[in-house]
């Protein structure tokens, strides 16, 4: 399955929200959707899930418009939605019953989700008394209710605790290997950059990067090394050993500066080719390493630079 966002243009009143969004999604992968607050990320999902229409502009699912298929479309929004006093069972089997399930159907579906996601035990409980992350878990399962085939999520690692988290991350893996559509919407790069295979960032309502994140880093210069000596065999030394081997550096004109960094040492270079120079100086001064690493940049770092200046 294949989702083409093409062109979509959409203002409100004299404000122009959506400037020509453009990606392709595809099915078994998770697409990153990601972009400051108010640069149209949220109006380009109501486009995909026909909340409302873009002034113009297509959403194609392999090939064909999408308001004319018959896909499912599974959401979990940021902010939590469950009515607080009704019982989760009720509301699941509602909210089933709503995406066309039978009563058994949402029943069943409810039961086999709350299973999966290890709330079970709230069945019967109102929402009110459940925890941020278990109501977390509780919107996942209703998002997943009627075995969709598209699965948006917003932040949905919000409110989790690692272990919940876990079972979150466990299931988006499952999803995907079933062959489901991901688009992920977070501020949490970190779990972008680990279930993500492509992104598309938004900035002022326009792509300012579209692409497979592997080869978007690969484009990166890599200029900096992270570096620690071996602290069990130097203890207090270790640091100062590293330092005189960045001060012989950069008098070679090898390195430009050094930052420090959780206990090591990162040696911004002068150019990604004085990498070997570096290995070799402290290779001669016979410096016993824990860690050695050529870095690559974060997708926190590149959604900065690409994003930073949005207004």
């Amino acid at each position: 399955m294949k989702l083409q966002v093409r062109n979509l243009q959409k203002s409100f009143g004299e404000k122009k929200v959506l400037c020509g969004i453009d990606f392709l999604a595809e099915s078994g992968k998770a697409f990153g959707l990601l972009g400051r607050n108010g640069a149209g990320k949220t109006t380009t999902i109501r486009i995909i899930m026909q909340v409302f229409a873009p002034d113009s502009g297509d959403i194609l699912l392999n090939g064909e418009n999408i308001s004319s298929s018959h896909v499912k479309i599974g959401y979990l929004p940021e902010e939590r939605g469950l009515y607080p006093k009704r019982t989760i069972k009720d509301q699941l089997v509602y909210i089933g019953m709503l995406k066309g399930l039978s009563r058994s159907e949402a029943e069943i579906n409810t039961k086999k989700w709350l299973n999966r996601l290890e709330v079970s035990g709230y069945y019967n409980v109102a929402a009110d008394t459940l925890s941020k992350g278990n109501q977390q878990k509780i919107q996942l399962a209703m998002t997943l209710l009627g075995e969709p085939d598209i699965i948006i999520l917003d932040e949905p690692f919000s409110g989790l605790d690692p272990v919940n988290a876990q079972i979150f991350k466990s299931v988006v893996r499952e999803l995907m290997d079933s062959g489901k559509l991901l688009i992920f919407s977070s501020h949490q790069m970190n779990q972008v950059e680990e279930f993500c295979n492509q992104i598309a960032i938004i900035n002022g309502g326009k792509i300012v990067l579209e692409g497979s994140l592997k080869t978007i880093k690969k484009s990166y210069e890599r200029k900096r090394l992270l570096i620690s000596a071996d602290y069990k065999k130097y203890k207090d030394k270790a640091d100062q050993i590293l330092l005189d081997a960045f001060n012989a550096l950069k008098d070679k004109g090898a390195v430009q500066k050094i930052e420090q960094h959780n206990g090591k040492f990162i040696f911004i270079l002068q150019s990604e080719n004085d990498k070997e120079t570096v290995f070799k100086e402290i290779a001669q001064q016979n410096i016993t390493l824990e860690h050695f690493e050529i870095l690559e940049p974060t997708l926190e770092e590149i959604f900065i630079e690409k994003a930073g200046d949005s207004q």
